[in-house]
C-alpha cells in the first residue's frame, strides 16, 4: 500500500513539531490506540498497542514505532511494525514534512508505504487502502481538534 497526502494545520510549524513528537498526543489522536510509550533505552523508539478493524477482521496489534532522520522542526522518517496475532502483521514507513505557511499555520505532508500479511492481506487491496485512508482521516480530525483545544481556534 502506498499513500500520500497533505494537511493545512492552523498551528505553527513549531507547535506541530512538538505535538507530533509527543507520545500522549499521538496516543490520543490514533484511533484505537491505548499505548504509545517511549522506550526507556532509546528515545527515538516507542512501544505501541492499538485495536484495528479492517472490514470483517479486527485485532489488537502490538508493535514498535521508530523515528529517524530527525530534522526539527521540518520533519522526520517514521518506521513501524506490528503483530496482530492470527489477524496478521504489518510493517512500513512514512516520511513526514512540515513547512510554514504565510497565514501562520503550517503544511504537513506525508507519504506512507506499508505491507500487510496474514488474514488482513486476504481482504483485498481496495479494502485495506480504504481502511488506511479512513485511519489517516480519523487521526487528522482528532489531531486538529486537539490542537484547537490546546492552542485555540484558528484566527
Amino acid at each position: 500500500m502506498d499513500m500520500q497526502g497533505s494537511r493545512h494545520l492552523s498551528i505553527t510549524q513549531a507547535q506541530a513539531w512538538e505535538s507530533l513528537n509527543d507520545p500522549q498526543t499521538l496516543q490520543a489522536c490514533l484511533p484505537g490506540c491505548d499505548q504509545f510509550e517511549r522506550d526507556p533505552g532509546d528515545a527515538s523508539r516507542y512501544a505501541v498497542r492499538m485495536a484495528v478493524r479492517i472490514g470483517p477482521v479486527s485485532a489488537r496489534f502490538t508493535g514498535r514505532v521508530s523515528l529517524g532522520e530527525l530534522d526539527p522542526p521540518h520533519g522526520y522518517h517514521l518506521a513501524f511494525e506490528g503483530q496482530g496475532g492470527i489477524a496478521g502483521h504489518g510493517k512500513g514507513s512514512s516520511q513526514v514534512t512540515l513547512a510554514p505557511l504565510e497565514d501562520g499555520g503550517c503544511l504537513l505532508s506525508y507519504t506512507v508505504q506499508a505491507q500487510v500479511g496474514g488474514k488482513i492481506a486476504q481482504l483485498g487491496q481496495r479494502l485495506i487502502d480504504g481502511a488506511a485512508k479512513s485511519m489517516a482521516d480519523d487521526f487528522f480530525k482528532r489531531f486538529e481538534a486537539e490542537m484547537q483545544r490546546r492552542h485555540g481556534a484558528p484566527a
